[in-house]
């Protein structure tokens, strides 16, 4: 049975500014939520802040939190899965907030199981090492403290935010690719356009891209979320990879972008989609023959540790995107994982 759920206001520096064509921010927010059971199991999540979504804010976030609360406690502990499932549909605007109680409860749970989060997604691997994050920085100053730090922990995977802006983008490509050939043997770049361009806008980049010989893997959620139009025609111009972000929360968006042929991958965050339905969405995906990625938002080891124990248990991710931590000041241990540079070391 669930005894307490209680939930507290976090709030973090960055090592830099993180910015998008969302937006930006020099501080990472989120709610941590705890649940406990009646013998005692107990479990964490965190419901981060996004340019995602941004109606939901610390405050609108502990109001859901706190209503929700009043639903789950005394409820029994294996009927979580169908509780979680009528709270998704009760509060949809608000997925990032339902999916950290959700973890929260999975987590009690496989610990009231005796299961341990590695071996409940296959414990098929004990390493996982990501890519990281260059925002998207016009400041010369910024982006070369930030990419002096990352080059120096060892990443050769860089994933670049993009905004749009064509000309300030072609810059800011041009600029990164020349110091990485500079500092490595070999890298490789995954750009982020975060919905900033348009049917019209993208093929300028991708064009510029293919002439400078830029080594770009993948383009992410270039268009706006819902531009299935567009989606379809920019496919049809670029045998770039494709991958969709903002577009897919659930199983049922991604079923749509299968319908639609809107992409060639998804970026999978048990920060939007929470476990099970991040669950359903890998399947969906891997029986289509799709690219998946694994990502994260702006969290803190508590959330973002779920999402690693699910790439290295499953083993099935092509992509691997967990790097929020690295914009953090922190330690290199939190419980069973071990931060190695890029690499997370599960013992």
């Amino acid at each position: 049975m669930i005894k307490t759920i209680v939930f507290k206001e976090i709030e973090r520096p960055l090592r830099t500014t993180f910015a998008t064509s969302l937006g930006r921010k020099d501080r990472l927010a989120s709610v941590l939520v705890t649940v406990t059971f009646k013998d005692g199991s107990s479990g964490t999540g965190e419901c981060p802040t996004s340019f995602v979504q941004k109606h939901e804010t610390i405050p609108h976030a502990k109001r859901v939190l706190g209503e929700a609360s009043a639903l789950l406690i005394g409820s029994p502990i294996d009927t979580y899965g169908e509780k979680v499932a009528l709270l998704r549909h009760r509060y949809a605007h608000c997925p990032m907030t339902i999916s950290g109680l959700e973890v929260a409860l999975w987590r009690a749970h496989i610990r009231h199981s005796g299961i341990t989060e590695h071996a409940y997604f296959g414990g098929k691997s004990g390493v996982v090492a990501t890519d990281i994050t260059i925002p998207f920085l016009t400041e010369e100053a910024s982006l070369m403290k930030w990419m002096k730090y990352i080059i120096e922990k060892g990443f050769t995977v860089f994933k670049l935010k993009i905004s749009g802006r064509i000309t300030e983008d072609k810059k800011l490509i041009s600029t990164v690719c020349a110091m990485l050939h500079q500092k490595l043997r070999g890298y490789s770049l995954r750009l982020d356009g975060n919905q900033g361009y348009s049917r019209s806008t993208f093929p300028r980049v991708i064009d510029f891209v293919i002439k400078n010989d830029y080594p770009v893997e993948l383009f992410e959620q270039p268009l706006p979320k819902n531009d299935f139009d567009g989606m379809k025609a920019i496919r049809k111009y670029t045998a770039v990879p494709v991958i969709l972000d903002e577009t897919v929360f659930t199983g049922e968006d991604l079923g749509k972008a299968l319908e639609e042929g809107l992409c060639d991958g998804v970026n999978i965050k048990i920060a939007k989609s929470g476990v099970l339905e991040s669950q359903r969405i890998l399947a969906m995906a891997k029986r289509n023959g799709m690219k998946v990625m694994i990502g994260c938002m702006t969290e803190t080891m508590t959330g973002l540790s779920a999402a690693i124990h699910m790439a290295a248990g499953t083993g099935e991710f092509d992509y691997i995107d967990l790097d929020s931590i690295y914009f953090l000041h922190h330690g290199n241990r939190y419980d069973t994982l071990t931060i190695a540079g890029p690499r997370f070391i599960v013992s």
